[in-house]
């Protein structure tokens, strides 16, 4: 069966300036969930706007057509529209008639307010689950989210679970991005790596690094939140990282320009 979208030696570059892609091959099959592990600058969001026909390649081929449901890093809510309002229109430009589901998606997701009330007056978390709501709304066959839960609350993290794997239940996809590898393991059948541009697949049993911090007089951080930080613990008054051996040097660099004292950096044992 061909893939619903492939990718084959795709790159891109603005302008003179250094590529922000170079040669990405990537085959997205039905009826899965790809998660693109990268830290900020690293390509994502380009490959995703080229991916849902927001923006174009400088080289390479894009094969498929399916119908795309598309978030991007960034949605775009200051306008005058009301949610309820927006939602109505998108709809209507896709074809849909029956307009009953936009309420319950709505209240499924946990949207704070009014939804009669103007887009740009919401929080970004409350835009942002209006433009996951646009997204979905018209059951694509694939469905590409950029940072999805990034400034979602905690409640509606499990709602986007439960969608991205009601997606692949039907038989769509789902390619989404992330920087936190403990985020895109729990989510994505298949995972990949983009560094620089370059898209390689990512190795879940990769090489760790355990990296212990003093928690004395340390600033309050979320370190689960780091790119490359695996598992946190506490023990005993400190604070207990496993990392990925290639993040090592930039979580140490974070914790010490933060205050943090460094008490121990050693190998995970296998």
């Amino acid at each position: 069966m061909s893939p619903l979208l492939r990718l084959a030696g795709v790159g891109k570059r603005y302008g003179g300036g250094e590529p922000v892609l170079t040669h990405v091959d990537l085959a997205v099959p039905a009826g899965r969930v790809i998660g693109v592990l990268g830290t900020n600058g690293s390509g994502k969001s380009t490959l995703l706007r080229i991916m849902a026909g927001v923006s174009t390649a400088t080289h390479g081929v894009l094969e498929g057509s399916p119908a795309i449901g598309y978030l991007p890093d960034r949605f775009p809510g200051g306008q005058r529209l009301s949610a309820r309002s927006y939602l109505r229109h998108l709809a209507r430009i896709r074809g849909l008639s029956e307009l009953s589901m936009i309420d319950p998606l709505l209240a499924r997701l946990g949207l704070v307010g009014d939804p009669d009330a103007q887009l740009r007056t919401l929080s970004k978390g409350n835009a942002q689950k209006v433009g996951l709501a646009q997204a979905v709304l018209a059951r694509p066959e694939l469905l590409i989210l950029d940072e999805p839960w990034s400034g979602l609350d905690a409640g509606t993290h499990a709602v986007l679970g439960e969608l991205v794997a009601e997606t692949r239940e039907r038989g769509a996809s789902v390619v989404f991005t992330d920087h936190r590898p403990a985020v895109v393991r729990e989510y994505a059948d298949e995972v990949y790596r983009l560094d620089s541009g370059r898209l390689g697949t990512f190795e879940a049993d990769s090489e760790t690094t355990r990296i212990t911090l003093s928690a004395a007089a340390a600033p309050v951080h979320d370190w689960a939140g780091e790119p490359g930080v695996r598992t946190v613990a506490d023990e005993a008054g400190s604070v207990v990282l496993t990392v990925d051996a290639a993040s090592a040097d930039a979580v140490l660099l974070r914790a010490l320009s933060a205050g943090w004292s460094v008490r121990e950096v050693a190998p995970c044992s296998p």
